[in-house]
């Protein structure tokens, strides 16, 4: 009597699984084996809760399993399940273990499950699959049972380790989790440019109903489409860099990574991720159903997916993705040379695109000097079409060709990094008559640790053969300023760009032994404990100057 009362302890799936047990009649050999690993995999599975969104992750090629047994009490149960992959293609299952003959809550003639039982699944099973899948969309199965059926979902992903999520409810009457799509998903290129794509598409009426908790999010990249948010987020983090939650919860510059550049214009948030694989832009732009993007490279491949997102609850669906690809850049601009004019090009490192200038030679003998000002920039130089240079700029180079009079040169540079990059460009027949000063072996400044002290640092550069003036300025900066400061240097800038409390002094020297032509200068009053960068300016007879390379010295903290 005390054992019969632990049947009322028991949960319904055990119950079930019980009853199955006992309710068999002498089975054969292979349904038994059947049977015996249908048990197996319902006692190696987890309950899936109701009405929550569930992540799962999965290793590969091992099954995952999840039970749910439906509300009791109701002859029929709708119910609906959503799979959303965030990475490679899955499998996935439906199973449902009928009750027996006897069992209270027998399946009805008419049950949605019974008709969509797998045709490989023979009449006296008790397990039938109702439902699978293979692929990477988003999929929805929408069922009606009896409240006496027990379901297991299998999850399994051949590819490689992954995640899912899943939501089951059976609460299909008071809304739902994830926003809902249009009728007609699909985005809409309705305009395109060299820089430029505009989109639109119809809204969600989910944005008519619950405006304030829903908005609009974009995804652009140059890889591919992403069939839902987290299988977009997902692609983003395995290229090494990590994202914040939702492209809808977005919104905290603090979640930003070094990596990532935000921007927000008019109410719009753009987020600038680099990855290996191009760039990828999220924009959140509220309830617009239109949006032009712009700073796009010509003549690229662009893929485009809108996602609408449920602010409350982090669910999002996704549109349907498109593509467009940016018209191609027109002829660039060649710009005339002059003899002995400087000219300063500024180059768009994003662009990766050439500037070209022209020089049509009046001697036979031509000299190119290149300034490298910021960045990295790499110089090719044609004669009348044929290549006679070709190589990356670093800090001053002069270039000397040989050919005949009316050759026209044709010199194209380009920035080698993303940032922008400059250079000065001067064309000049006359090689007596320099642009820039006569340089020494190195544009180094040397400082001496011994020397230094609380107040005071000595530093030593090279000089020439030839008498120049030399001026030196001191800045003082903070210790997480040197790496900025140094590279965002404009090695053009003399010093009208610096403040006037910044001079120390200017001198002249020369030396015609090379090998003596150094000096050393001390600068005092200084401050304990302090970082400064030091700069030295040389200026020959065109008053162009030419900067040495900034040196940063930190004064002793106590003597």
């Amino acid at each position: 009597l005390k054992m019969s009362w632990l049947w009322l302890y028991l949960p319904l799936h055990l119950l079930m699984a019980t009853c199955l047990c006992h309710s068999i009649k002498a089975p054969t050999t292979s349904s038994q084996q059947s049977f015996k690993a249908d048990l197996f995999n319902f006692y190696h599975s987890l309950i899936l809760a109701d009405g929550k969104e569930t992540t799962i992750h999965l290793l590969k090629d091992i099954p995952k399993r999840y039970y749910f047994v439906l509300e009791e009490g109701r002859v029929l149960a709708p119910f609906s399940i959503t799979v959303t992959p965030c990475d490679v293609p899955i499998e996935w299952s439906i199973l449902v273990y009928k009750s027996l003959p006897g069992f209270p809550g027998k399946a009805t003639p008419g049950d949605h499950d019974t008709q969509e039982v797998s045709k490989s699944q023979k009449a006296p099973s008790m397990v039938s699959t109702i439902f699978n899948y293979k692929g990477n969309s988003v999929e929805t199965y929408m069922g009606m049972s009896s409240h006496s059926a027990l379901y297991l979902l299998e999850f399994l992903s051949t590819e490689r380790d992954t995640h899912i999520t899943v939501y089951l409810t059976t609460d299909t009457t008071s809304g739902h989790l994830y926003p809902e799509l249009p009728m007609d998903p699909r985005i809409d290129v309705i305009g395109v440019g060299h820089t430029t794509v505009t989109l639109a598409w119809k809204h969600s009426p989910s944005v008519l109903q619950h405006s304030e908790s829903i908005q609009y999010c974009l995804l652009v990249n140059e890889k591919h489409n992403y069939k839902s948010l987290c299988a977009a987020e997902t692609a983003i983090r395995s290229s090494g860099m990590k994202l914040p939650p939702t492209l809808g919860l977005s919104l905290s510059p603090y979640l930003l990574e070094p990596q990532q550049v935000m921007i927000l214009s008019n109410s719009e948030l753009s987020i600038i991720n680099k990855v290996s694989s191009g760039e990828v832009r999220q924009v959140c732009m509220g309830t617009k159903n239109t949006y032009t993007v712009p700073n796009l490279s010509p003549s690229t491949q662009y893929y485009f997916d809108v996602f609408i997102v449920n602010l409350l609850t982090n669910a999002s669906a996704a549109y349907t993705g498109t593509f467009a690809r940016t018209l191609e850049e027109p002829e660039p601009k060649v710009t005339e040379m002059k003899d002995g004019k400087v000219i300063h090009v500024v180059l768009d490192g994003k662009k990766q695109k050439f500037y070209s200038l022209q020089y049509q030679a009046r001697h036979k003998k031509i000299h190119f000097t290149f300034q490298l000002c910021q960045g990295q920039i790499r110089v090719h130089i044609t004669r009348n079409g044929k290549t006679v240079a070709s190589e990356n700029l670093s800090g001053l180079r002069y270039v000397s060709l040989k050919g005949k009079l009316l050759d026209t040169y044709l010199v194209q540079l380009r920035s080698t990094e993303e940032s922008n990059s400059s250079v000065k460009v001067q064309a000049s027949p006359h090689f007596h008559k320099p642009l820039f000063p006569l340089l020494p072996e190195s544009l180094k400044i040397k400082s001496f640790s011994k020397l230094r002290t609380c107040r005071s640092v000595t530093i030593a550069w090279l000089g020439t053969q030839e008498e120049s003036k030399y001026c030196v300025y001191r800045k003082r900066i903070e210790e997480d300023q040197i790496w900025r400061e140094l590279q965002s240097t404009d090695r053009c800038s003399g010093p009208e760009s610096r403040h006037k409390s910044e001079k120390v002094l200017c001198k002249y020297f020369y030396d015609l032994n090379l090998q003596r032509a150094v000096t050393t200068e001390t600068i005092k009053g200084l401050e304990a404990g302090t970082f400064y960068l030091f700069d030295v300016y040389l200026f020959g007879p065109s008053g162009i100057p030419v900067r040495y390379h900034s040196k940063v010295v930190k004064t002793r903290k106590k003597c």
